[in-house]
């Protein structure tokens, strides 16, 4: 019976000692403590007011609630900076009488980041993402909100995703 207990406490012991690794977030462990996001422009052709501090606070938000970096205003360890350089709506379907059914909004984003601590992580890349709404649809107001949440929400996962999961 005592090597029985000694076993299984062994097992107990590597089993939680494997999962030290992981966490419930997808973040990997990395060398740092503190993230810095400086203010994205919005150098898109078409501008659409308020965006970009939008997309910079969301960005923010995100690397805050999935790991436990302080965010500073200066000399991050994690430097993320960039700009909007996309902002368009375009007709996606047509009817019988070639009008357009359905318009996509389309946004890019420039991202460059950068890893004090560890040079080879550091990537410059576009991400973009879109939102499908009814040609009869204005966006403004309420529309445009859930929009950019839809597009915001998908392009700040896919940038945690590239440097912080490397996924």
């Amino acid at each position: 019976m005592r090597y029985f207990i000694i076993t299984l406490a062994l097992v107990f012991s590597f089993l939680l000692n494997g999962c030290g690794v992981y966490n419930f977030t997808g973040a990997s462990p990395v060398d740092a403590k503190t993230f810095q996001v400086n203010y994205f422009q919005n150098n898109a052709p078409l501008i659409e007011p308020g965006i970009e501090r939008t997309f910079t606070l969301e960005l923010q938000d995100i690397i805050q609630n999935q790991t436990n970096l302080n965010l500073v205003t200066q000399g991050g360890d994690l430097l993320y900076e960039g700009e909007i350089v996309d902002y368009r709506i375009s007709p996606m379907t047509a009817t019988a009488d070639q009008r357009a059914a359905q318009n996509r909004l389309t946004i890019s984003v420039m991202v460059r980041f950068s890893n004090r601590n560890k040079e080879d992580d550091n990537f410059e890349k576009r991400f973009s993402f879109f939102y499908d709404f009814d040609a009869n649809q204005q966006l403004v107001g309420s529309q445009l909100t859930t929009a950019l949440d839809v597009i915001f929400e998908r392009i700040t996962q896919d940038v945690f995703n590239e440097s912080l999961a490397k996924w």
